[in-house]
C-alpha cells in the first residue's frame, strides 16, 4: 500500500475555489499525492477533500483552513504544517484576491496593509519562508507562485497605494511583487549552494472562468484545464527537476516586466517585506534565508 513517505506531500493554497478547486481536483486523483487543501473557511476545506476523497478512496488528503489577509494566521498555518508533516515536496502559492474583490475601493488587511499587496503577496512571502526548513526536508522540493501576466513596478515610494488608489494597479503590483521574490528566492538558493528545493512563478492562463475573472472582466479567454496542465506542470513535471527562478507564461519560459530584473529592487523589496512581517510580529527577528 501506498503511504505518505512514498508520495509527493503538496500544499495547495486557495483550493476551495476557482483554478485552485479545479488543480485540487487534478492532484486529488493522481494516487502518488499526498494533498494539503487550504481555504479561508475550514468548512469549504473540508468540501473539497470530501469531494476528492469520494472520487478516489486512495487519496489522501488534508484540509487547513487561514485567512491570508492576516499574517498571524499564516504563521499559524506554517506552523500546523511544520507539525504534522515529515516534510514538505511542492508549495503551490495558489491563493489570491483579484482587483475587484470586495469592490473597487482601496481595503486593508488585519495588519492595516493594502489588501491586495497582503493577501497576493505578504502572505505567500511569510508562508514560503516559514515553511523552508520543512521544504529543506525533501530530497526535491519545488515551490511554484501563481502570479499574472499583468503586472505593474512596485511603487516604492507608496508601497500601499494611498493615493490615487486603483484595484487594478494594486493587483497587478502585488503579482509582479510574487515574481520579483521568486527571483530574489533562487538566487539566495544558488548563493546558498541550496540544491534541493525551486522556485518558480507563472501566468497560468488568460482569463480562466474563474470569480476572479468575472468580478474584474466580466468575460472569459481560457480554460480552467489550461491553468491547471500549466501550473500542475511546474509542480510535478520530471523534466523540470532542477529548473529555477523562471517566470512562465502558460507553458512557456516568458519575460516578466523589466523591474523583476533589477537586483536593487528585488532586494529592496525583500528588505521591505521583512520590515512589514516585523511590524506585524514584534517577536520575528529574522527568516530561514
Amino acid at each position: 500500500m501506498t503511504t505518505m513517505t512514498d508520495r509527493k506531500i503538496v500544499l495547495l493554497t486557495g483550493a476551495t475555489d476557482g483554478l485552485g478547486r479545479a488543480m485540487a481536483r487534478e492532484l486529488g486523483a493522481a494516487d502518488n499525492v499526498s494533498l494539503i487543501v487550504h481555504g479561508r473557511n475550514l468548512e469549504r476545506a473540508e468540501s473539497i477533500a470530501a469531494e476528492l476523497r469520494a472520487k478516489n478512496p486512495s487519496v489522501e488528503v488534508f484540509a487547513y483552513a487561514a485567512d491570508l489577509a492576516s499574517l498571524a494566521e499564516v504563521r499559524e498555518l506554517a506552523r500546523a504544517i511544520d507539525r504534522d508533516f515529515p516534510r514538505l515536496d511542492v508549495l503551490l502559492n495558489n491563493a489570491g484576491i483579484g482587483s475587484q474583490t470586495g469592490g473597487a475601493q482601496r481595503q486593508t488587511s488585519a495588519d492595516g496593509y493594502e489588501l491586495r499587496f497582503a493577501v497576493n503577496y505578504l502572505a505567500p512571502f511569510l508562508l514560503t519562508n516559514e515553511l523552508l526548513a520543512t521544504l529543506r526536508e525533501s530530497p526535491t522540493a519545488r515551490i511554484v507562485n501563481v502570479a499574472s501576466v499583468g503586472q505593474t513596478a512596485v511603487d516604492f515610494d507608496d508601497v500601499m497605494l494611498t493615493s490615487g488608489y486603483d484595484g487594478t494597479r494594486a493587483y497587478c503590483q502585488s503579482k509582479l511583487a510574487q515574481i520579483e521574490f521568486t527571483f530574489e528566492l533562487a538566487g539566495r538558493f544558488e548563493a546558498e549552494g541550496v540544491r534541493n528545493v525551486t522556485v518558480n512563478a507563472l501566468h497560468p492562463a488568460s482569463l480562466m472562468p474563474t470569480k476572479i475573472v468575472y468580478e474584474s472582466f466580466g468575460y472569459t479567454m481560457s480554460t480552467l484545464e489550461e491553468g491547471v496542465r500549466a501550473t500542475v506542470r511546474l509542480a510535478l513535471d520530471p523534466a523540470l527537476e532542477g529548473v529555477s527562478g523562471r517566470y512562465f507564461d502558460g507553458l512557456d519560459e516568458a519575460r516578466a516586466d523589466a523591474q523583476a530584473y533589477d537586483t536593487h529592487a528585488r532586494r529592496k523589496l525583500w528588505k521591505l517585506s521583512e520590515s512589514l512581517v516585523r511590524d506585524a510580529f514584534a517577536n520575528v527577528t529574522d527568516f530561514a534565508v
